[in-house]
Order: structure tokens, then sequence, then C-alpha cells
């Protein structure tokens, strides 16, 4: 195995213009941006979409890393989802609804890091313990821990889309 060429985020030491408080939902986001660019290339339209042994498939995984990132900065700043959100949480996944490239969705996902990073960057600490109302249940969280939940989740599926990148490259060659 080799060395990577630098260290994870994390180990890149504190952001300029980010509380201490939220330093790990900033450099966990950064992660998964740096993840998302280094995968976005890394298999064909075909591949994107392949569900291996019925598993969510890579597109599945970026429509839905960028759609929850938006929903749950949404909840975060107290707002609720909007239609458009709601039918874009009905599309994730599906490659005719969205009919758009896997490059370009990959930028959407890496822009939804983006917005993540910036309201995470501008969120005043003191609010980080205000309650919030998540879903149409309304269940109770706040504003720090929607703010971590986005990120851990944002995470998740970038490994989940790592790991499915290779899994389809080695069961289905590009021709």
């Amino acid at each position: 195995m080799t060395e990577p060429s630098s260290p994870e985020v994390w180990l890149r030491g504190p952001i300029e213009g980010v509380a201490q408080e939220l330093m790990p939902v900033v450099h966990s986001l950064l992660q998964v941006r740096e993840e998302l660019a280094a995968l976005s290339s890394s298999c064909s339209p075909e591949q994107f979409w392949v569900t291996p042994g019925g598993a969510a498939s890579v597109g599945f995984h970026v429509m839905h890393l960028a759609g929850s990132l938006d929903r749950l900065l949404t909840y975060a700043r107290g707002a609720s989802l909007s239609d458009g959100q709601r039918a874009a949480l009905a599309a994730e996944g599906d490659r005719f609804a969205s009919g758009e490239s896997p490059a370009v969705l990959f930028a959407r996902a890496r822009a939804a890091v983006d917005a993540a990073v910036e309201q995470a960057r501008s969120t005043p600490i003191e609010t980080l313990g205000e309650a919030r109302r998540v879903g149409r249940a309304g269940l109770p969280s706040t504003v720090g821990g929607l703010l971590f939940h986005a990120a851990e989740h944002a995470q998740r599926h970038a490994g989940q889309i790592a790991t499915t990148v290779r899994i389809v490259r080695a069961t289905l060659p590009v021709s």
C-alpha cells in the first residue's frame, strides 16, 4: 500500500474562520469533498447506475449525499422542506428522473458539500444547542446535532460510493 500524498483533512490542522466547536464538522465535510473529486471519473455512466447484488448504485449514493445535506441543513436553519426538496428526495437514485450525467451529479454533490461547509462556518456557536424539528413527524434535534449528523451521514455515503465503485468496476468492466 502506498502512502497518501497528504494526510486526511482532519490531520492538516485548524481551518481559518471555523469555530473550534465546528471544526470536526468542517474537517469531515472537506474530506468528503476530496473523496468525491477523486471518485468523480472512476466509473462509466453505465457502471454509475449498476446495483451490485441489489445494493444501491453509485448514482443513488451521489444523489442522496447531495439531497440529504440540503435537507439536513434546511432543518438546521429552522426551516421546513420545500416541495422541490420533497420531489428530489422521491427521485433519488432514479437515473431516468434525473436525466443528468454522472459528472453533473458529482458536481452537484460537491456543491452541496461546499454549501454545508459555509453554513457550518457561519453558524454562531451560541445556537448549537437550539432545538430544531426534523421531518414531517417533527422529531427533536438541535442545530449542532443536525450539523454533526449531516457531516457523518455525508462521510458514510462517500464511503459507500468508494466501495460500490470498486465492486462495480471489478464485476462490470467497461467494454
